[in-house]
């Protein structure tokens, strides 16, 4: 590749202040980038600097594409954003790509991503700004107005901005705009197994035409919403038309509908019911979105000769009155309900008057009218009211590709650490001395059923007991960290319940103890699970929790209770340990074995790396909805019968692609 300069970037600083911005925290700038391909086939790459108000600092080159276009452009520009963040010590939080150098090079966004972390977002020229001419003046101007058309798309909390459209549909990755990943990159995530099973149900419903619609409360925080983002993202890579709903927040509401979840999972307080004025405000919410949005011609709920959806799936206990509604404007299209949280069964079964069992035949009595109950794969969360062949098994899953999970370069892991240490200073918590000192970390939100209590007392005993007579320097510190959902009212108090605890019972340790409620940055959480030594997950009640595996496909040994779905995700003291909810002294110990036998932990991380199943991928999450989407709107009229099968293995099957030996596997039959 021959790179003939025309201008190069001119912003440089003295040696003496690099080496003092090298400890400080970086400069967080956005990145332009535009290119056109000239007639004698050399390139012409713009580059455009942007502090966020003005453009700082440019660069044109020409380059000489003798054989692969695609890859010398991706390649030279991946050398240059990265030459540049280095030598001046820069952060690119984000980048505009013209369409153009986009059409030259299909990878070069989702390279961004992966190998810089930086979201690239593709813009095209309007039309009355006048058509391209070639030349460098063009290529400088429109690497310019990448930057700027970049730079509006961010919000305060420096992320693209959540963005929710027409008939109040959520419009991902900035309505399209933020291209991440590769449907080629999405195939390396999985075994060629699973791949080509999804493929199988992606082109029969690519070739009817299948229309498919997601509903749920919200649009971002919850686990939920993280794999909706990844799901949409993935149906547009594959070509299936997949569209996800929600409807108009309502705080008031979502004050309710929290009591509820607790209600469901049994950790509410004893005198919380749900009345019937409550009911009803639920449904009137529902009913108002509804009426205003997803009735209407095109919306999701429209008949299907009116561009309504073929199938519905209503993911959330919030809104069960979707069911009855969908099915009363179009009867026979098939609407499937996921009840995603851990419901107590044995209350809902055993004790008829109990807070539990009230809230869920309300629920029920809803949602009985859904083609399929599909539950995280727990027996035990399924009441008795619920007919056994509606019932289907289904986990939550995760994305490899996201800024959760992918792999960051050192540089950019200090950056989001830097963040983390500044947002403990901004709120009066002990920073992380990493990599000085090793820490233990618990990542989920601030919720009753999340057993933080059980985490600190846990903490407590391994300093107090185990490490006693060592100096502080030398023992691990706590790390607390989650984010929040607009829906969950209860985190702001269970913070408070967590300071009191350390305060009151942990003084001598809150120095080592950081809790943090984050915002939405998913590297920040990234980071901090990746750079654990280890992760713990001690739930009193639990869906599945794929923190666990997230975990463990990082090679984190993981110590969680049997609570819920989590013990699917842990072979015992193989890629981690199970201990009984509640338990903090059995917890204390597996972490001080850890600590101290190197080759016990290093055993164990190398296998929690290679054995973690497809089927908590967001490629085997699409594998299960394809399927249902194929196989419940077929015209022969036969109806899906589940009687408590995984959608998993009905899927394989039914693309003719069992499973191979030794390939990982969720344990099947799971109780409780």
């Amino acid at each position: 590749m021959t790179d003939q300069t025309h201008h190069d970037f001119q912003a440089r600083s003295p040696r003496s202040q690099t080496q003092r911005l090298d400890r400080a925290r970086q400069q967080e700038i956005f990145f332009g980038v535009a290119a056109i391909t000239r007639p004698d086939g050399k390139i012409e790459v713009g580059f455009c600097a942007h502090d966020g108000t003005y453009s700082m600092d440019f660069a044109m080159h020409c380059i000489e594409a003798k054989r692969d276009a695609a890859k010398t452009l991706s390649d030279f520009v991946i050398m240059r954003v990265k030459e540049y963040q280095n030598v001046r010590n820069v952060k690119c939080l984000g980048a505009g790509i013209s369409k153009a150098a986009h059409d030259i090079s299909p990878d070069l966004p989702a390279r961004m991503w992966a190998e810089l972390d930086i979201p690239t977002l593709e813009f095209e020229r309007n039309p009355v700004e006048g058509d391209i001419i070639t030349g460098e003046v063009d290529v400088d101007e429109e690497a310019d107005a990448m930057a700027r058309k970049c730079v509006v798309m961010y919000g305060p909390q420096k992320q693209p901005l959540l963005q929710v459209g027409f008939l109040n549909e959520v419009s991902v990755d900035a309505a399209g705009h933020a291209i991440l990943c590769t449907l080629e990159q999405y195939r390396n995530t999985v075994r060629k197994t699973t791949w080509d099973a999804t493929m199988y149900y992606a082109e029969r419903l690519k070739k009817r035409g299948i229309r498919m619609a997601f509903l749920n409360a919200t649009p971002q925080g919850g686990g939920v919403a993280l794999m909706r983002h990844a799901l949409v993202r993935l149906a547009r890579l594959l070509g299936v038309e997949m569209k996800w709903y929600v409807p108009r927040p309502k705080n008031e509401v979502f004050r309710i509908t929290k009591t509820n979840h607790n209600i469901l999972q049994g950790v509410s307080e004893p005198d919380e019911r749900l009345s019937a004025d409550q009911t009803e405000m639920i449904k009137n919410w529902i009913h108002s979105t509804a009426k205003r949005e997803w009735v209407r011609k095109r919306g999701p709920l429209a008949k299907v000769e009116d561009g309504g959806a073929h199938i519905l799936f209503v993911d959330d206990p919030q809104m069960p009155d979707v069911v009855p509604l969908a099915k009363e404007i179009e009867p026979n299209r098939p609407v499937l309900y996921r009840s995603h949280i851990q419901v107590r069964a044995d209350l809902v079964d055993g004790a008829p008057d109990s807070p539990t069992a009230e809230v869920f035949d309300w629920l029920y009595s809803r949602i009985k009218e859904a083609d399929l109950f599909i539950a995280h794969p727990v027996r035990d969360f399924v009441p008795k009211l619920v007919e056994p062949q509606k019932v289907a098994y289904l986990p939550a899953t995760t994305d490899w590709l996201d800024g959760l999970n992918k792999e960051l370069r050192f540089a950019d892991s200090r950056y989001y650490l830097d963040i983390y240490n500044a947002h403990c200073l901004e709120s009066s918590q002990p920073q992380l001395a990493f990599p000085a000192r090793d820490y233990i970390v618990q990542i989920a939100r601030f919720d009753p059923s999340k057993g933080i209590d059980t985490v600190i007392r846990s903490y407590g005993e391994l300093r107090r007991k185990y490490y006693k007579d060592t100096p502080v320097h030398q023992t691990p510190q706590l790390c607390i960290a989650g984010h929040s959902s607009i829906d969950d009212p209860d985190a702001s108090a269970m913070f408070v319940k967590t300071m009191d605890l350390i305060e009151n019972e942990y003084p001598d340790l809150a120095s080592d103890i950081s809790v943090m409620r984050l915002g939405p940055i998913d590297q920040e959480l990234n980071v901090l699970m990746s750079n654990a030594k280890i992760c713990l997950q001690l739930s009193t009640r639990e869906g599945f929790e794929v923190k666990v595996s997230e975990a463990l496909h990082k090679g984190i040994p993981v110590i969680v209770t049997r609570a819920g779905g989590i013990p699917l995700q842990v072979e015992d003291g193989k890629s981690g340990f199970l201990v009984d909810t509640g338990d903090y002294e059995k917890v204390a110990e597996y972490m001080y074995q850890l600590f101290i036998d190197r080759d016990l932990y290093a055993e164990m991380s190398g296998y929690a790396a290679a054995h973690v199943s497809d089927e908590v991928s967001t490629v085997g999450n699409m594998l299960s909805w394809l399927y249902l989407a194929d196989t419940m709107t077929r015209e022969d009229g036969k109806k899906l019968e589940t009687n408590g099968a995984w959608i998993n293995d009905l899927a394989r099957e039914g693309a003719g692609i069992p499973y191979e030996e030794g390939e990982p596997r969720l344990p099947r039959h799971y109780k409780t």
